[in-house]
């Protein structure tokens, strides 16, 4: 083989560079989930799934300074023709307010291991890509899963994505589209994926550390909240803060976390060297990175919870991050209820996140 067809050969070969256009990566900036319309709606009956989100509160999410939404979509709650439409006007409506939208496919109760559930996904995105042509393509960001899981599986997920990639290119050519890795879409995940062969994507990541704050451990069930609620942040007195896992004796696992906690001593200099994995990889593969979610629950006392939220969102920026709230109708975020037609912004979460806080 000639020296020019070896070279073409391996550029071929090689997976594209993952860098979509700046205007629509510009768009990516500064997010809110939106996450029970059409993940937990209230109601599945058209009429009221389709009034859920006034065009007033959409608009309102454009001033206090958001870029974009990220609409999780249970492909179980769309599966009609009917529901479909009722999520691609949500996706337009948006769009009409100025939003770019992530459409992100987020089942509740899917095994994506399960060869069954992988065809339900392929089957959603051959039906719902199409559908959202009505919409502006270059303010749309189809996300191909939430947080695929795929323990010690990270090949069985990159074949997957690669599988269901070109299914959603074919009908939206000028998106660009949302990938990620296994492992609950985690930065661990992101660094063992090989960048897919799609120069228009973005890389997707979540980030909730340390959990034993943000979501008071959450992935256990032997431990007391309101206890963990009382852990600072950031660690400024480690003493301080190992009394307070004193007072939580008798509760062996509860106090046991916090001491790991306070001992580990978190502030806002953790997080950037957290985040700092990520940029690696996004620098390696001149690969652009949204965090599409970080959150603290609304029951972690508020100094802690505000100066979290700001250290996580610094940090993002500081590494060219975009980022998004889980979110804007979550306790882990604004914890607005099925929203009314107006409602107001927490303006201290808006600080936090370096937005205007609104006025009336």
């Amino acid at each position: 083989m000639g020296r020019v067809a070896l070279l073409c050969a391996i550029l071929l070969a090689m997976p594209a560079m993952a860098r979509p256009p700046d205007a629509q990566r510009a768009l990516l900036s500064r997010g809110v989930n939106i996450t029970g319309w059409f993940r937990y709606p209230t109601s599945r009956a058209p009429k009221p799934l389709e009034a859920w989100m006034a065009d007033s509160a959409m608009a309102d999410l454009r001033q206090a300074g958001f870029t974009f939404v990220r609409l999780a979509i249970d492909p179980a709650v769309v599966d009609t023709a009917e529901m479909r439409d009722i999520a691609v006007s949500a996706v337009c409506r948006f769009q009409h307010q100025g939003l770019a939208v992530v459409v992100d496919a987020h089942p509740t109760s899917w095994k994506l291991e399960d060869p069954a559930a992988q065809a339900r996904l392929t089957e959603f995105w051959t039906v719902m890509a199409p559908a959202l042509r009505r919409c502006d393509p270059l303010s749309l960001f189809p996300e191909i899963l939430n947080e695929p899981v795929f323990a010690g599986q990270s090949d069985a997920w990159a074949a997957l994505q690669a599988a269901i990639l070109p299914v959603v290119r074919s009908a939206l050519p000028d998106s660009t589209i949302v990938v990620s890795g296994h492992d609950w879409g985690s930065i661990a995940g992101l660094s063992a994926l090989t960048p897919v062969a799609d120069a228009n994507v973005v890389y997707s990541v979540h980030f909730y550390e340390p959990a034993e704050l943000t979501s008071l451990a959450a992935y256990r069930h032997d431990v007391d909240r309101p206890a963990l609620a009382t852990l600072p942040f950031p660690v400024e007195d480690q003493d301080a803060c190992l009394r307070r896992a004193d007072v939580a004796e008798g509760m062996d696992a509860t106090a046991a976390l916090m001491r790991c906690y306070c001992r580990f001593g978190w502030d806002a200099r953790s997080i950037p060297r957290l985040v700092e994995h990520s940029a690696v990889w996004a620098r390696a593969h001149d690969a652009v990175i949204v965090v599409g979610e970080f959150g603290a629950s609304v029951q972690l006392n508020a100094p802690a919870r505000l100066a979290w939220l700001r250290s996580a969102r610094l940090a993002f920026e500081a590494a060219g991050f975009g980022w998004a709230l889980w979110g804007y109708d979550d306790s882990m975020g604004f914890d607005v209820p099925r929203p009314p037609r107006n409602p107001m912004l927490d303006g201290n979460i808006l600080t936090a996140l370096g937005l205007p806080v609104q006025s009336r």
